[in-house]
């Protein structure tokens, strides 16, 4: 196989056509290259296993040993950037030889040190081995097209396998022969590759070229004026993480086992080595997926792996002793040894991939400037290996725990994945307004790059989004619209299904051993509408500011924490009454995601149609309360995972209950429907919007009398729905209530979703005056059947409301774009008709996202107003009452502001064309 390389030279503005490159010259200059890289990187983390006998010999603290264990890292972080730069003028076959027989000198000079000042000095000229990574960088990639290098590069960052060679071989060595040999050896073993790579070694193409033709090398400044741009910054922060934090863990985790889990030296490094072989040899796989899949793909995969892998590795052992009523509860919490090392395994599998793929996009961003860029970068991650062991010293000083470290790589890549994602954003709304085909030619942009998918729109970011264009809509619109709803569909439905769960589980708490009052019963039923509710809050204005398309993913993810915790604590009949507080908070996550769906969804679909988009939305979702009533009263009765499940608890009306069901059943279809999302939906580039820009909806008046009327709709609907339950319990102790409750959301969720057109016909005010009629006369025949002992009476009337709460879903939500777009020309007249009509999409996205976020408050006081009138009167007819009265108030402000002769909607939804004007 024969492949030619094209060079730009820019002094002259020619390209120059190299001689011709084997495939076999490629994979020898790879092979050589790698090999020398992992020798260097064996040299530069020797102190991860010497350090601990140096540490002991010397008698240092905990922030001494990272300055030591981090003064090599030091050293190879700082001559990156130059190495590189010396690698693009003179060429890697020269300047890599140098660099490790420089080192090697070092760290055969440090088995005579003898004090803790000439170990630091010597182990500064140690370090340079690990500059050789920018020189195998800026070397290797010249031997590749762009389409190859991701791979290329990948396989050559696997001699960070060196790290793995050290802790397996090292601990032998030392225990045999001393630290020092140690240090002999490997530098022996550097000297001698670094004889082979000189000899065996060719000039790479672009420097054979140069010398070929005389063309003066870039000067220090040219190599340097990348540096400028922010990206290159970007780019170091993600490998500081990636690298710096692999190199930091390298070094720290031997010293981490031996103190943690108590293993010796021996079984410490080999333990560590586990992770620095899944860091360092699946980095070639990296490579390739970045080729095949895209650079931008992996790097979300990475941190969002790595986020969850640290999340569980900061927290640390904990023993609880909660002082009950009768007696002291404690149990623990700690993660064992094989846990552990599980979890790192999968933390440092995902950092290599990280690294393949970072540097994936040098080349492709800067080919003429691989050595400085990559070089940079090299060196900013190679500063992460020497400041973050020196922070984990200082923290674990500060703070004596132990996952401290842990916790501050955690922050990191928070911090990283919210940098990328927000840059990410940023440039494709710039491709928004420019042509998207000239952005860089990663695989995850080949869509933009071909002209008939560009057009049609079958982007991940729909860079132009016009729904009220018939053509573009009939074209490609509304195909693409509805492949968004339907995803969305399902995603709220099971949030839906979590969010509302713990109203099922808390009627069982009493049936397998959980002592608790009612009071304290209804607190666990409410607490989910209140975190739900608040989540909301926030939720309402994520989708503008992250795209809807990784919001929604993320959002649906999180389900997967109350599912798993539900899960857990049921199974055990003493588990403190403070943790189910908290998972009945967790399961919160569930409520907040319907401001964002909707708000989402709000922006696909033209006027003419978001009603009835927004109804089956909303409606369907609405469904997975039912879904859930319906469901979890079957599984819990069954070994649905088998042993994987759990065990079950005896129940005291007889035979066994699995509990935990309730929780596990929604695991995998949260994990499908997570996956759906992020490979199937879109954003749309013009919905993007800070938080000022939506915040002016807080100056809208309209955005809070709408609060107040969809409280009395939708705050009803899911306040009955997670308050009914143990109502009827409680009311009618003899009937086996569970079976039947569902009912009243499957009804309501129904009605939703097939009403919408009710609301696009003849107007949302009007529909929603007689909305509030109707529910008067539901709480009446509810206080009627109470009173009367009649179940199914009371059963029916419930059903009624649940049908026109759900009616009234649909009509609030139908008014409030016809209120904004007639709003926004009173209160802008400055904008064009087009931004009008833009800022009435955008504020009426946040006002649905907001208003839902309010109403959401009523699952939480709807079954908290039961519960209190329950504990003080015996009955919950005082709350009833005060039901009938709110629907009364809602009733009286639709009917003046809105529907009146002169309001605000009259002459709208009575206008000859009113079906048109107001859908």
């Amino acid at each position: 196989m024969q492949t030619r390389t094209r060079f730009l030279s820019p002094q002259k503005g020619l390209v120059m056509v190299a001689s011709t490159v084997s495939s076999k010259q490629q994979q020898g200059a790879l092979w050589l290259s790698t090999g020398a890289f992992t020798v260097c990187f064996a040299v530069w983390t020797i102190f991860a296993i010497i350090g601990i006998e140096i540490k002991a010999e010397l008698g240092l603290n905990d922030t001494q040993f990272g300055l030591l264990v981090g003064t090599p890292i030091l050293t190879g972080s700082l001559v990156r950037v130059f190495l590189g730069i010396w690698t693009d003028q003179y060429g890697g076959r020269l300047v890599f030889p140098l660099t490790m027989l420089a080192s090697a000198v070092s760290t055969f000079l440090l088995s005579y040190a003898d004090t803790y000042i000439l170990m630091l000095v010597a182990a500064l000229g140690l370090g340079l081995a690990g500059g050789g990574f920018a020189v195998g960088v800026a070397y290797v990639s010249k031997w590749f097209p762009q389409e190859k290098q991701g791979t290329a590069l990948g396989f050559f960052g696997m001699g960070n396998v060196g790290a793995a060679v050290t802790k397996f071989v090292a601990p032998f060595v030392m225990v045999a022969m001393g630290w020092t040999a140690v240090a002999q050896i490997w530098a022996a073993a550097l000297a001698v590759m670094a004889v082979i790579f000189f000899v065996l070694a060719k000039d790479d193409p672009d420097f054979a070229s140069r010398k070929h033709s005389g063309v003066k090398p870039k000067s220090l400044a040219e190599q340097l004026e990348p540096l400028k741009h922010q990206q290159v910054w970007r780019f170091s922060l993600y490998y500081f993480f990636v690298f710096g934090a692999f190199v930091a863990l390298a070094l720290w985790l031997p010293k981490y086992l031996s103190e943690v889990y108590h293993v010796d030296v021996k079984v410490a490094g080999m333990l560590a080595a586990i992770f620095s072989l899944s860091a360092s040899l699946f980095r070639a796989y990296g490579g390739m997926l970045s080729d095949k899949y895209g650079a931008r793909k992996i790097m979300y995969a990475t941190f969002g792996v790595s986020m969850l892998c640290l999340f569980m590795l900061s927290y640390p052992s904990t023993d609880y002793v909660i002082h009950g009523i009768k007696g002291d509860i404690a149990f623990s919490t700690s993660m064992g040894l094989v846990p552990f090392v599980i979890t790192v395994f999968v933390l440092g599998f995902f950092m290599s991939l990280g690294k393949a793929a970072v540097y994936k996009h040098i080349p492709v961003y800067y080919p003429d400037h691989v050595g400085s860029v990559g070089g940079m970068v090299g060196m900013v991650g190679g500063l992460g290996g020497f400041v973050l062991p020196i922070v984990f010293g200082v923290v674990s000083d500060l703070t004596n725990i132990w996952t401290s470290c842990f916790m501050v790589l955690f922050a990191l890549v928070v911090v990283a994945l919210g940098w990328m994602h927000m840059a990410i954003r940023q440039m494709e709304q710039k491709a928004s307004g420019i042509d998207a085909r000239s952005l860089p030619q990663f695989p995850e942009m080949a869509e933009l790059h071909d002209p008939a998918k560009h057009a049609a729109g079958e982007t991940r970011v729909l860079e132009e989004w016009k729904p009220e264009d018939a053509n573009f809509w009939e074209a490609t619109g509304e195909r693409i619209a509805r492949r968004n709803l339907y995803i969305s569909i399902p995603a709220l439905l099971l949030a839906f299904s979590v969010w509302m769960v713990w109203s099922m589980v808390v009627a069982k708490l009493p049936l397998i051993g959980f002592d608790y009052t009612t009071d304290q019963l209804f607190w666990l039923a409410a607490l989910p509408g209140l975190s739900g509710a608040t989540f909301r809050i926030f939720y309402s204005f994520m989708v503008p500011i992250f795209g809807g398309r990784l919001w929604t993913t993320l959002s649906t993810a999180s389900l997967l924490i109350p599912a798993f915790g539900i899960g857990y604590a049921v199974q055990n009949p003493e588990t403190p009454y403070i943790i189910f507080l908290v998972l009945a908070l967790l399961c919160g996550f569930g409520g907040g995601n319907f401001a964002s769906s909707m708000s989402n969804i709000s922006f696909f679909f033209p006027k003419a149609q978001k009603g009835n988009a927004m109804a089956l939305n909303a409606g369907l979702g609405n469904l997975g309360v039912s879904v859930m009533q319906f469901i979890v009263p079957l599984v819990i009765t069954a070994s649905v995972f088998g042993a994987m499940g759990g065990d079950p608890l005896p129940n005291k009306e007889g035979g066994e209950l699995w509990l935990q069901n309730a929780g596990f059943i929604w695991v995998p279809f949260i994990m499908a429907s997570s996956l759906l999302a992020w490979f199937g939906m879109n954003d749309i580039a013009d919905a993007k919007a800070s938080f000022a820009e939506q915040s002016v909806i807080f100056q809208r008046k309209h955005n809070w009398l709408m609060c107040w009327l969809y409280t009395g709709t939708f705050g009803s609907f899911i306040g009955f729905s997670a308050g009914l339950p143990l109502l009827a319990k409680h009311q009618f102790p003899d009937v086996d209530v569970l079976k039947f409750v569902f009912l009243g959301p499957l009804v309501g969720a129904i009605s939703r979703a097939a009403t919408g057109w009710v609301s696009d016909r003849w107007g949302g005010g009007r529909v929603t005056f007689w909305v509030f009629v109707f529910m008067m006369i539901g709480v009446v025949g509810v206080m009627y059947f109470l009173q009367a002992g009649n179940w199914w009476g009371f059963l029916g009337m419930f059903i009624f409301m649940f049908f026109v709460t759900g009616v009234g879903n649909a009509s609030t939500f139908q008014m409030i774009p016809s209120i904004m777009r007639s709003e926004i020309p009173r209160l802008m007249p400055e904008l064009s008709k087009q931004e009008q009509v833009r800022q009435a999409e955008k504020e009426s996205a946040a006002i649905v996202g907001f208003t839902s976020a309010i109403a959401a408050y009523g699952a939480f006081f709807i079954p908290k107003s039961f519960g209190s009138a329950i504990a003080a009167t015996g009955t919950p007819m005082a709350a009833l009452i005060g039901f009938f009265i709110f629907y009364a108030s809602c009733a009286a402000l639709t009917w003046f502001v809105y529907t009146r002769p002169g309001g605000l909607l009259h002459s709208i939804e009575r206008a000859p064309s009113a079906k048109l004007a107001t859908a």
